[in-house]
């Protein structure tokens, strides 16, 4: 099991054979810039390669018209005066004697990417092509796309290998109409937009890329439109746009397939979407959605202009597929008024069909983001004075970004675990380091061996020797070791370390408030001084109230505090099932950049050990099984903790402020 690359060097063959401003960015060099990115930083080299197959005309038939595919077969023997004839009879679209090619390949790269994830050959991958697809409709070419490349693929998924839930994410900056088109009365297929909207004065213009555009019929609330107002968009919009829209409905969907439209103009530097968010920020979001679908991810890749940003976020997100950690985020984690007024928006139009948001008590619907009389469209490329200044400013930034990043290089161990005595059932991932050396300066005493254990592979994580670890200690020992954990994380170090504890740990009695460490405790006694650094949480008793805490709080506390350290803590009758724990553990990878040290009871059962080592190491979490409402307690209780918490950690905000 490993991560495909799919591509044809042929899909670099149709270019533009007139001037024509507005279509001149989708070039070959899009390709090669991405591919040599990978062969440059040694990730194509870690990928099964495939080469890219044509698409049948049958297999395009399962989104498109016989007479738009016969109409673009066509296209193989016009002249270029022909070509720019017909180009010009839709919206930014080119065509030449190879697009009708090119596009087969496009599409038939998708089609052996979903089938080499369906079958077990792969856990994921990329299929890296041109042209794009997700504006593409059954019978119009639109926005530089020719066939809809995903719309096929989930369309494929469910008639070859018979799913019945398939997600589509689209992160493109444009929204992808023409996928919405396609599945707007479906409920077997999620689609997920986030796009640049600007109260409809961008481009496409169009009144249903709105929040309240849900779908119709019997795909009522499986169409999901998160508008972008404003440019200037960053990683904490992104975050929260996931933590707080996509994934509390992606895991009540439980889909079996995760198809990603990856548009990499929403990227730093983009002329396209003038966006901020920076390449780190697509492996957070890729690994994020590695937690779905017992991993089975499959990218496509659709938009993305400026090489440089596209090269290295294509590289960001394939980083992910493969399991490595995520570099942290950069900036402050500060969702702006605009990024929150669409969440809010979103939530308010989706909730009536789903009920992760109507027990999270989502905000009345405010009104839709029609384009004022007075406002100006914006054209497909803001090329002018200003913009170029500001693109100047931005490459700048980006260059020094790019820099700190080479400078952050992954660790030799991904995964390090160190147990009393493995047990004999205990299976590990390839390439798990299984290590038994104790502290030297410790005598052979049971609790101070597991003690020398927990700081020996402490001090791995904070020299950059291993990136994640599990650690065993005697149950009676776990708050000492938790405790000493701490003091010497934060003297040998890290600048802010964030415990999670789970179950009846108390808090270290002398830590202080003073902005380095981050108290989250689950399940465990209510604290008798909470504080923004001291946060203490009933363990929910169901499926979804279990994912609201994780998705609702842990997360958006994490994110907000930006730790360089995790240490999550199992305590002695934790009460979290072994899926539970898994995924609590995967989804805490993120925000330290993958530096977790996971600390359980050392009579803990091989079965968890193993599935937290596996996380740790890349792999997809087990499925929590059925999703079942919180209980209106464990909801209440959550939504009474984060109120005094969202002035500090600005990520639990879910709305705009009055």
């Amino acid at each position: 099991m490993g991560t495909a690359l799919v591509y044809h060097e042929d899909m670099t063959a149709a270019r533009l054979l007139w001037e024509d401003p507005e279509c001149e960015i989708e070039c070959p060099q899009r390709l090669t810039a991405a591919l040599e990115g990978l062969q440059q930083r040694g990730l194509e080299q870690r990928c099964l390669r495939l080469v890219a197959r044509e698409a049948s005309e049958a297999e395009l038939g399962l989104v498109h018209s016989p007479e738009y595919v016969a109409l673009l077969r066509g296209t193989q023997a016009l002249g270029t005066q022909e070509l720019q004839a017909l180009s010009g009879q839709y919206d930014a679209v080119y065509f030449h004697p190879r697009t009708f090619h090119c596009a087969r390949l496009a599409v038939g790269a998708a089609l052996q990417l979903v089938d080499a994830v369906m079958t077990g050959a792969v856990r994921n991958g990329l299929a890296l092509v041109r042209p794009p697809g997700h504006h593409s409709q059954r019978a119009a070419a639109n926005g530089f796309c020719v066939f809809n490349s995903v719309a096929i693929a989930a369309r494929h998924a469910k008639q070859k290998h018979g799913l019945h839930r398939v997600l589509i994410v689209d992160w493109d900056v444009h929204h992808g109409q023409g996928t919405q088109y396609i599945f707007e009365d479906d409920p077997s297929v999620l689609y997920f937009s986030w796009h640049r909207y600007e109260h409809r004065r961008f481009w496409p213009y169009l009144r249903e890329s709105d929040a309240d555009a849900v779908g119709q019929g019997q795909g009522l609330g499986f169409t999901v439109n998160l508008p972008w107002n404003q440019v200037g968009m960053g990683n904490a919009d992104y975050m929260a746009a996931f933590l707080h829209v996509l994934l509390p409905l992606a895991f009540e969907f439980d889909p079996e397939l995760v198809l990603v439209s990856a548009g990499f103009d929403s990227a730093i530097g983009d002329p396209e979407g003038q966006m901020q968010a920076t390449p780190e920020c697509f492996a957070h979001l890729t690994q994020l959605l590695q937690v779905l679908a017992d991993g089975r991810v499959c990218a496509v890749l659709e938009g993305g202009y400026h090489l440089e940003s596209l090269s290295q976020s294509v590289c960001m997100m394939v980083q992910a597929l493969l399991g490595d950690p995520a570099p942290p985020l950069s900036g402050p984690m500060v969702p702006h008024g605009s990024a929150l007024e669409s969440i809010q928006s979103v939530r308010a139009a989706q909730a009536p069909y789903w009920m992760s948001l109507q027990q999270q008590g989502a905000a009345p619907v405010l009104s839709p983001s029609t384009c004022s009389p007075e406002g100006k469209p914006s054209p497909l490329l803001p090329w002018g004075p200003e913009f170029k200044a500001a693109a100047t400013q931005t490459m700048a930034a980006l260059s020094s970004l790019l820099d700190k990043l080479c400078l952050n290089p992954t660790p030799p161990v991904r995964t390090a675990v160190a147990l009393t005595a493995p047990d004999a059932a205990l299976v590990l991932p390839p390439g798990v380091l299984c290590q038994e050396r104790p502290h030297k300066a410790l005598a052979q005493d049971k609790a101070l061996t597991a003690l020398g254990r927990v700081l020996y592979l402490l001090d791995r994580l904070l020299d950059g020797q291993v990136s994640s670890g599990i650690a065993a200690t005697p149950a009676p020992a776990t708050a000492a070791t938790l405790d000493v954990a701490i003091r010497c994380g934060l003297s040998h170090g890290a600048q802010r370390l964030l415990c999670v504890a789970v179950g009846q740990l108390d808090r270290p009695p002398d830590l202080t408030d003073d902005g380095r460490n981050l108290w989250l405790n689950i399940g465990g006694k209510e604290a008798a001084a909470p504080s923004t650094f001291h946060v203490c949480v009933p363990l929910p008793g169901t499926t979804g109230g279990f994912l609201n805490c994780v998705l609702a709080l842990v997360l958006p506390l994490a994110y907000s505090f930006q730790p360089d350290l995790v240490l999550v803590a199992l305590g002695p009758a934790h009460g979290l099932r072994d899926p539970q724990a898994a995924l609590l553990t995967a989804l805490l990878r993120g925000p330290a950049g993958g530096r977790v040290l996971a600390l359980i009871d050392e009579e803990s059962t091989p079965q968890l050990v193993g599935v937290l080592a596996r996380v740790l190491h890349g792999e997809a979490p087990p499925s929590l099984g059925p999703f079942s409402m919180a209980s209106p307690e464990d909801m209440q209780a959550l939504m009474r903790l984060r109120g005094p918490l969202e002035p500090q950690w600005k990520m639990l905000q879910v709305a705009a402020s009055p």
